[in-house]
């Protein structure tokens, strides 16, 4: 039976979206997810949504706990996670507000749990990754976009570094030289982890800013952040609900 695990990131993970919510309380062997779980329905789609930085907000990327977020989600019976986040473009044809259906990661975190494999005490297992992100989700979720109309773009490489600073000018423009075309604290330690427990997982990154390689602009505050990212946030509830309601027919 198709249920759908919603990750979501600051201010994405808005409970009015569900119809019935109740809340699930998972311990893992790896802890307590960053928050419990909510589950209701949405379109009559059995759907779970967790909290990326607990509902107050109170972690940062470095301390979720990645592992036990989805370990909770497979816990729960989640067959497909949907992931929120907010991004800066590192390209000019990006803009603020535009949304990126991602479909390649490059990991520039140091201090994540990273996979579920502590030994290879029972045998090697190296999890194949060339593409993190589910073909059919992702699809779905770009062609929902199309049809609500919004500015979408249909693939895109986030690079996920470890936060929570901002990155140097220097950063930046490595960043861009490397082929990455948004940026994020919170993205690839999640891909890699559902695609380790066999949950299709695709994400859907909002532009809120652009870095700070496009020096014509000053750089990056989180209160501009913050601004752009409240502005817009009511359309990625909007997909959320119409890729449902696409994904079960």
């Amino acid at each position: 039976m198709l249920k759908i695990g919603i990750i979501g990131g600051s201010g994405l993970d808005d409970p009015d979206i569900l119809k019935n919510p109740e809340a699930l309380h998972i311990l893992t062997e790896y802890g307590e997810p960053s928050s419990s779980l909510l589950s209701g329905q949405i379109s009559g789609v059995e759907t779970v949504i967790l909290a990326r930085h607990g509902r107050k907000h109170q972690y940062s990327p470095t301390q979720v706990n990645n592992r036990a977020n989805i370990r909770a989600f497979q816990k729960a019976g989640v067959t497909h996670i949907i992931a929120t986040t907010a991004c800066g473009s590192l390209r000019e044809e990006i803009n603020r507000g535009h949304l990126v259906i991602l479909d390649q990661f490059i990991d520039f975190t140091k201090f994540r749990k990273t996979s579920f494999v502590e030994s290879f005490e029972n045998g090697p297992i190296h999890t194949a990754m060339a593409h993190p992100f589910h073909e059919k989700l992702r699809k779905c979720l770009f062609d929902s976009a199309r049809k609500l109309d919004l500015d979408v773009h249909g693939k895109g490489c986030v690079i996920t570094i470890e936060g929570p600073r901002f990155s140097t000018v220097a950063e930046s423009r490595m960043f861009r030289i490397w082929g990455a075309d948004v940026i994020n604290m919170s993205i690839a330690p999640e891909a890699m982890l559902a695609n380790e427990a066999g949950i299709p997982y695709a994400a859907v990154a909002m532009s809120t800013d652009y870095d700070c390689w496009k020096e014509d602009e000053a750089p990056v505050t989180w209160d501009e952040i913050l601004e752009v990212f409240h502005h817009n946030a009511d359309n990625v509830k909007k997909l959320l609900v119409k890729v449902i309601e696409e994904f079960k027919g």
